[in-house]
């Protein structure tokens, strides 16, 4: 069977007001995983890259979480050794690279934004259509939706990221690495 792949674009215009105001708590995770819907499960259950869960301890997805500062066999050695992992990430020579299992809810929209300063990089999508016209990050986005925001390293070329959706199922991210000696403001040599 043949492996499809797509470019997904990644954006730095979203500027939309009040997105991921709401915080996810503990306790109101609680409440909603508790619900008997196999999509919820999927979706933000173990070894998930939307899951609350995914580090051990409780941590809401839409907070920015330092993910460059580990190593994933370590932040990820309770769910590696259930093999529940969907999620891999680590360093190499010339950038980064994050691979996740996207939740498999029908057609994906997976979408992923830089921050307009090139700090946060945000991994986004609907697992249900939501009933009102207002936009589903603003409020219970949970409700609708799935977010993983995760801070940028600080050598990272941002404005060069890539990410790519293979069969509708893999999500793959690469972060460049700024190059050394350069001003990439500028694109001058300052050595």
């Amino acid at each position: 069977m043949a492996s499809s792949s797509k470019k997904i674009e990644v954006k730095t215009d979203d500027q939309t007001p009040r997105k991921w105001c709401v915080s996810l708590g503990e306790d109101n995770f609680k409440r909603f995983f508790n619900q008997a819907n196999p999509t919820v499960h999927k979706v933000f259950g173990d070894g998930s890259l939307f899951s609350p869960m995914l580090f051990g301890k409780f941590f809401d997805p839409s907070d920015a979480f330092p993910l460059w500062e580990f190593e994933s066999d370590v932040l990820l050695s309770h769910l590696r050794s259930s093999n529940q992992s969907t999620v891999d990430w680590h360093q190499r020579d010339d950038g980064y690279l994050l691979k996740a299992e996207i939740p498999g809810t029908g057609k994906n929209h997976i979408e992923v934004h830089v921050d307009h300063k090139g700090k946060v990089v945000e991994i986004s999508g609907q697992w249900k259509q939501q009933r009102d016209s207002n936009d589903w990050r603003c409020g219970h986005w949970w409700d609708c939706g799935y977010v993983r925001r995760i801070e940028m390293p600080e050598d990272a070329d941002w404005k060069n990221i890539e990410a790519y959706l293979y069969n509708d199922t893999f999500l793959e991210i690469r972060i460049p690495k700024k190059q050394q000696g350069c001003d990439v403001a500028q694109g001058k040599n300052v050595a």
